[in-house]
């Protein structure tokens, strides 16, 4: 069996949570905002990413002096949780957004399921879970002005 064909169980994955953040947006708004992958570019770090493009259920980016990272849909479960799973890229994942309603205004964070060996694992962990904060923070200041 090739690297590329095994089945990974989720307890030999390396596990991202982003910070949470308070929206001042409904769980719905939000959901519709991040259902849609043309919004994605509005959420990565401005300079570092170049060729953006998206079809509104996946996009793909370059991540300047490294690789090109492509996500796409995998599961929609309005309006708590949306599934993104890349189909392109250095190392398998997927980005689970949660989205909880809070009475007109709602919370979200991302949790990634990253497939790394221990080595890449200290290597990525903590630049991955920075670019997940920011994701999150821009969120924020997308929906929230």
């Amino acid at each position: 069996m090739l690297p590329s064909e095994r089945t990974k169980d989720i307890r030999d994955m390396t596990t991202i949570e982003s910070k949470q953040v308070v929206l001042d947006t409904s769980a719905q708004e939000v959901y519709g905002f991040v259902s849609d992958l043309n919004n994605f570019e509005k959420l990565l770090p401005e300079g570092r990413i170049s060729d953006f493009s998206s079809d509104g259920t996946s996009c793909k980016f370059k991540v300047n002096g490294m690789a090109t990272i492509g996500l796409k849909i995998k599961e929609e479960h309005p309006p708590s949780r949306l599934l993104l799973e890349s189909y392109e890229g250095p190392f398998p994942f997927t980005l689970d957004v949660h989205i909880l309603d809070e009475d007109g205004s709602s919370r979200a964070h991302q949790v990634a399921q990253v497939d790394v060996n221990p080595m890449m694992k200290m290597m990525v962990e903590k630049p991955l879970r920075n670019l997940f904060d920011h994701i999150a923070d821009q969120l924020k200041r997308e929906l929230d002005s």
